[in-house]
């Protein structure tokens, strides 16, 4: 999480080989192989240990607005600064001018305990909820602040784009609402026509959508959502009145969906919106959370 100020914007060597002489079934000895678009394959590791991290973190480092208070809340069964890449990626961001807050936040309580230990330790105005399998163009903090500033909602966010479905163009999911005016108040609920907004953000739909309407950076504007997840800039004092994500308690640990639910209930105080162009693109890695059971949205009531 990123913490950013109102106006002035304040807001993980060498990789080596390891060889296992014998098989654990751990995620890192497993591979997957995918189809493309184009009917060729990808062969990639199931997992791989400290891949994402020093990429998110870089990017961050390298946005163009600051400085940022960047909020690391680690939950991994090690201790994150243990891997030689997260500490450079640590010491870049610093040495761009953020200043970073490191924390191990154990035991896992689930996602949403996990947001709302993040916006427990939220100090600006504004509040950037980035995932850590997510890269983001070096303007992308600026835009967000320029564009909820503008709007006064709740929240903006960036959804995610899957380069690697760059040319898989599903016209049936991309239908966009950009917002005619300002962001209002809009009540979405699961099952509802406005609830099938979400498919706008599948594979690299947003990233087509963007490319044939030719909207400029410097120009972006905001769209109806259903609700988005891995980049959402919330207004903070907005974000608490919802309730935030305090609805922890009433979920188990393994649960999806608590982004949604805090997103649908500020939406239906104070407005909410997506970005577009995104400029937040997604690693396309394994999920980390397997077990999708429950649903934050669908387990709980909305209002």
């Amino acid at each position: 999480m990123a913490d950013v100020g109102a106006g002035e914007q304040d807001a993980r060597a060498e990789r080596e080989l390891a060889v296992a002489t014998t098989f654990t079934g751990a995620p890192e000895q497993l591979w997957r192989i995918d189809q493309l678009a184009d009917g060729s394959y990808r062969l990639m590791p199931k997992a791989s240990a400290d891949a994402k991290e020093p990429v998110a973190l870089s990017a961050v480092g390298s946005q163009s607005v600051g400085p940022l208070r960047v909020v690391i809340s680690d939950q991994s069964g090690a201790d994150a600064r243990d891997s030689a890449e997260v500490r450079a990626a640590i010491r870049y961001v610093e040495a761009r001018g953020h200043h970073v807050d490191y924390r191990r936040h154990l035991p896992r309580r689930g996602m949403a305990e996990q947001r709302q230990f993040l916006l427990d330790s939220a100090q600006s105005h504004y509040a950037l909820f980035l995932d850590d399998d997510v890269i983001c163009e070096p303007d992308l903090v600026g835009r967000l602040v320029t564009a909820i500033d503008r709007e006064g909602c709740g929240f903006v966010g960036s959804a995610l784009i899957g380069l690697s479905y760059a040319a898989d163009v599903r016209p049936h999911e991309q239908v966009i609402e950009l917002w005619p005016g300002r962001v209002e108040p809009e009540q979405v609920r699961p099952g509802t026509p406005a609830w099938k907004r979400h498919v706008l953000h599948n594979a690299a739909n947003l990233w087509h959508v963007q490319q044939r309407l030719g909207v400029r950076r410097e120009e972006a504007r905001v769209y109806k959502v259903a609700w988005l997840g891995g980049c959402v800039l919330y207004d903070v004092a907005k974000l608490r009145a919802a309730g935030g994500f305090e609805f922890w308690s009433q979920l188990p640990a393994t649960h999806v969906g608590e982004d949604a639910l805090a997103e649908l209930r500020v939406m239906a105080r104070f407005g909410g919106a997506g970005l577009i162009p995104s400029g937040a693109y997604h690693l396309e890695l394994p999920t980390t959370l397997p077990e999708r059971t429950v649903d934050a949205p669908l387990a709980l009531e909305v209002a």
